[in-house]
């Protein structure tokens, strides 16, 4: 029998203190001193507290507070500050009127803060690899750049070579003057094309773990890097009712402002993973580039291209990137074999 919550706890947690409000089962109001943002701080606190309904925002805490707090006995609900306009938008904003806020929000009506679910921690320890690796080909591509930048502002160019060979096939047209500057960039250069090719062996080892990331990679341009973050960030494929949903928690829905006759036309909302919505939209330009290979997917994407515009093709893009996310819950959830070309839907027996 699950005990029931007899106070509302709004905490808004900062990066070393938390701050808290308190409203209890008899409406009256506290408002404790604020407390180390550390498992020993909540543990002291929480462990000393009749069952509470905690209300936090999600955040780089918001796991393990979520994890400690529930094996305390607790209710906990994590709030998704995008929907939480009264404290984002607050002319007043502090950590007190926050903690507040949260609390009376949870205490009326718990779906206004649109409460979000942590994924597992095997699979945000998996998704670490994959964003340590894009973390380290950023760093890659900066320092490529500069490298660049410097030998041209001395009226010498670079060849044209990928990001992996560029330590190697560059060095030699380094002009002389330049090389003690420039020697140990490329030493790092070399040291990072080393260690992304460790962190892709890890992730092909993780994706062997999950045998859907074959199922997930069936369409052109969609590689093992993407098929396994989008199984990663989504973790459960039973989460939406329809797949088409699956586009708009990645946040490639366009925004939505409607009143009467006016219906704009606006931008997505990017309400859902950054990096994931990156790699889709990599794969969607992939699709549309001229190595991508005939598909109805790519047919539509070019035909929605061609309708004129100043960003037509960026728009195209996120548009296919948008479908892209959508077809692989579909191929996710059924298991089929993925049809580029004439695809029809099974007919159910």
């Amino acid at each position: 029998m699950t005990a029931i919550a007899v106070e509302t706890i709004g905490c808004d947690v900062s990066d070393k203190k938390s701050e808290l409000f308190i409203l209890t089962g008899e409406g009256r109001t506290e408002r404790p001193d604020p407390i180390r943002s550390t498992r020993e701080g909540y543990r002291k606190f929480f462990q000393q507290r009749p069952l509470a309904h905690v209300i936090i925002e999600v955040g780089p805490h918001s796991r393990w507070i979520n994890d400690l707090l529930q094996k305390l006995g607790h209710q906990v609900t994590v709030a998704n500050p995008r929907r939480v306009k009264l404290i984002s938008e607050s002319d007043s904003k502090t950590d007190r009127t926050d903690a507040e806020l949260l609390a009376r929000l949870g205490k009326a009506d718990v779906q206004l803060l649109a409460p979000i679910q942590h994924r597992g921690e095997g699979a945000q320890a998996d998704l670490a690899v994959a964003k340590a690796r894009s973390a380290l080909v950023a760093c890659r591509t900066k320092l490529v750049n500069h490298a660049r930048s410097v030998v041209k502002s001395f009226g010498e160019r670079l060849p044209t070579c990928t990001p992996e060979s560029f330590h190697t096939k560059a060095w030699p047209h380094v002009p002389e003057r330049l090389r003690p500057a420039l020697k140990p960039l490329f030493g790092t250069l070399q040291q990072l094309h080393l260690e992304i090719r460790t962190e892709d062996q890890t992730l092909a080892r993780i994706a062997k773990r999950y045998p859907e990331v074959e199922v997930l990679s069936q369409p052109d341009g969609v590689g093992l890097l993407t098929a396994l973050v989008y199984l990663l960030t989504l973790e459960d494929k039973n989460r939406f009712k329809n797949s088409r949903m699956a586009g708009a928690f990645i946040g490639l829905r366009p925004k939505k402002d409607q009143s009467g006759k006016i219906d704009k036309q606006l931008r997505i909302t990017k309400a859902g993973d950054p990096f994931l919505r990156r790699l889709l939209v990599g794969c969607a330009n992939y699709i549309l580039g001229p190595f991508g290979k005939e598909s109805d997917l790519r047919r539509w994407g070019l035909q929605l291209a061609s309708r004129g515009g100043k960003n037509a093709m960026k728009r195209a893009k996120v548009a296919v990137g948008r479908k892209l996310a959508v077809l692989m819950h579909r191929l996710w959830v059924t298991g089929e074999q993925y049809q580029p070309v004439g695809y029809s839907k099974p007919l159910a027996v």
